[in-house]
């Protein structure tokens, strides 16, 4: 008998080189805008509320209208891709998220603004997977990983972007100069989008796919929730990624002026070190999991009882104010809380086959919105409802983290037992016995 396995570069492979690099920036540039608009209302959470009179419920509608967006186009930007290409999909996408953006910096009233962040949360949408489908129409499939790990950190400097740069702007010459001036970048992306971006390179055209229709994606959302590896990994993504986003995105900078006593700048550099320690987080638990597939539940789980353990030493503090140290651990190991959203997807992956990896991924990049949604809702009306007791408002979030330890607990044995099922008939395939 004589094996031969199956190598990760396949004829036909693209072949990578110096103009995948070039066309890859490209795209990836459209997602570093999309992050850097998306995270915008993170720093300017409290002059939104002034410039539109509203509460903290009404503030959190607008992340929420955002996410609420940005998780319904999961799938059909995933089919969108698929149709049309991720050219065309891209520029629909910086089209939309720099009319939003624009459109926000102008908004004469609350219901104007609420409408350009949805505008926005459309346009953001469409980045992410177009951005990973680029990936693997220009490099070898061996590069795959890589490429999509540097995506994701380009992400992340985006929202450092935001934190650093357009809070400064923001109270450096105001909301509508602030706001307008950023929207030129996603003008500037749009222009090379439609200028230099290619789908795929010359002589490598995917063969096209025929229109099935609704009832095959049916077929294919359901298949995919049948696997538990899927259900688990949306569990895993729910439940590690909304603490460090609801921070992020709009709640950390009034809970760290308004409730710690910070001043702006100081509660800035804060949300900087959850962005900073994200990146590097985010390459150690690749590193980790590259070397120990095993590690991804012990991981996930631990992030999750360290952000359990971090906010309650927090919010429990016997002081008025926690002091300095346990704010900046607090904001060291939310920076954990995106890497390890992302093992998610390695419990998917290896659920499904190939034809419903794009559902499958679309599916467990809900989890995470549907909870940050979820928990920036409630603690917006919390803090409304107990005259802004951040305490009591934040307390949601061990909520939503205990629903999701359940069920991944309750999923675990099964996802596994598949994914060693999976893999032993994987094995079996790429064997060859000579006749």
């Amino acid at each position: 008998m004589s094996a031969t396995v199956r190598e990760a570069s396949l004829p036909g492979d693209p072949p990578g080189g110096r103009r995948a690099v070039v066309v890859w920036s490209i795209g990836v540039a459209v997602y570093f805008v999309a992050v850097i608009f998306r995270t915008s209302l993170g720093v300017a959470g409290l002059d939104a509320a002034d410039r539109f009179h509203v509460g903290a419920s009404a503030l959190s509608t607008f992340s929420i209208l955002q996410l609420l967006v940005y998780a319904g186009m999961q799938i059909p930007v995933g089919l969108l891709v698929d149709r049309l290409g991720t050219k065309k999909v891209l520029s629909i996408g910086a089209l939309l998220f720099t009319v939003g953006q624009l459109g926000f910096a102008f908004s004469p009233s609350y219901g104007t603004a609420l409408a350009s962040r949805a505008l926005l949360g459309c346009g953001d949408a469409m980045t992410f997977i177009s951005v990973l489908r680029l990936g693997t129409r220009w490099f070898p499939a061996r590069r795959g990983p890589m490429v999509a790990q540097l995506a994701g950190l380009v992400g992340m400097a985006g929202n450092l972007v935001s934190t650093l740069v357009l809070a400064r702007l923001l109270h450096g010459i105001g909301w509508t100069p602030a706001f307008a001036g950023s929207a030129l970048a996603g003008a500037v992306v749009l222009a090379l989008t439609l200028l230099f971006l290619k789908d795929h390179p010359e002589g490598m055209e995917p063969e096209p796919s025929p229109h099935r229709g609704a009832a095959y994606v049916r077929g294919q959302i359901a298949a995919a929730w049948r696997e538990p590896g899927t259900r688990l990994g949306l569990w895993v993504h729910f439940t590690t990624q909304f603490p460090a986003m609801v921070f992020l995105l709009l709640w950390g900078l009034p809970f760290l002026v308004e409730a710690q006593g910070l001043s702006r700048a100081t509660a800035g550099e804060l949300l900087t070190l959850v962005v900073l320690s994200n990146m590097v987080i985010g390459l150690v638990y690749g590193q980790i999991v590259a070397r120990h597939h095993a590690a991804r539940l012990p991981l996930a789980l631990g992030t999750v009882g360290a952000t359990a353990l971090l906010w309650a030493a927090t919010l429990a503090y016997p002081g008025r104010h926690a002091p300095m140290w346990l704010l900046v651990v607090l904001c060291a190991v939310l920076g954990a809380c995106g890497p390890a959203s992302m093992l998610g997807f390695d419990f998917a992956r290896p659920a499904n086959p190939p034809e419903r990896q794009g559902t499958a991924s679309g599916i467990t990049n809900m989890g995470g919105f549907i909870a940050s949604m979820t928990t920036l809702f409630a603690i917006g009306v919390l803090l409304d409802a107990t005259g802004d007791d951040y305490t009591v408002a934040f307390g949601s979030v061990f909520v939503l983290q205990a629903l999701g330890v359940s069920q991944i607990l309750r999923l675990r044995g099964r996802a596994a037992r598949r994914e060693r099922e999976r893999l032993i008939s994987s094995r079996v395939e790429t064997v060859h016995v000579p006749a």
